[in-house]
């Protein structure tokens, strides 16, 4: 499947494109790509809407989802609080990635950096329609830990 990028204006090129860092790769890395070249330190609990550089053109029928880099978020509780964001396929602005320190010390990203990986995934829109009543199941109505410990 084939992804259009373009690069902002006063975007580092020399960072690439996305990329897949291994071949079973579901996540192409994001990189931060400051347009001054600097950092940015990120205290704990904050949260930065931190630039890519790109612009996409999703195909029709897919989306790109954002999500957070395990590594990142295991060493120094680095996240995404919107996971997973979406890109959808009409928009052609800039892509930006919203990084939360859910850690205990600052953390500094620095340009280059991956922040983040994308998975293009199938979208499948839906046609809604009002009714009566709603078919019944074993669940029910039941919500938030309705289904047990297991």
């Amino acid at each position: 499947m084939r992804i259009e990028a373009m690069w902002d204006e006063a975007a580092d090129t020399s960072l690439g494109l996305p990329f897949y860092a291994s071949t079973g790769a579901a996540g192409a890395d994001l990189r931060a790509n400051f347009v001054d070249r600097g950092s940015v330190v990120l205290e704990p609990r904050a949260r930065v809407l931190v630039p890519t550089g790109l612009r996409l053109a999703v195909p029709a029928g897919f989306e790109v989802q954002i999500r957070p880099r395990s590594g990142l978020a295991l060493k120094h509780g680095i996240t995404l609080p919107n996971t997973p964001g979406t890109i959808d396929s009409d928009y052609r602005g800039p892509l930006g990635v919203i990084v939360m320190n859910a850690g205990t010390e600052p953390f500094e990203i620095e340009h280059g950096a991956r922040i983040a990986q994308m998975v293009l995934a199938p979208v499948v829109q839906a046609e809604f329609e009002l009714v009566d009543a709603l078919g019944t199941t074993a669940r029910g109505a039941g919500g938030f830990g309705s289904t047990g410990r297991d």
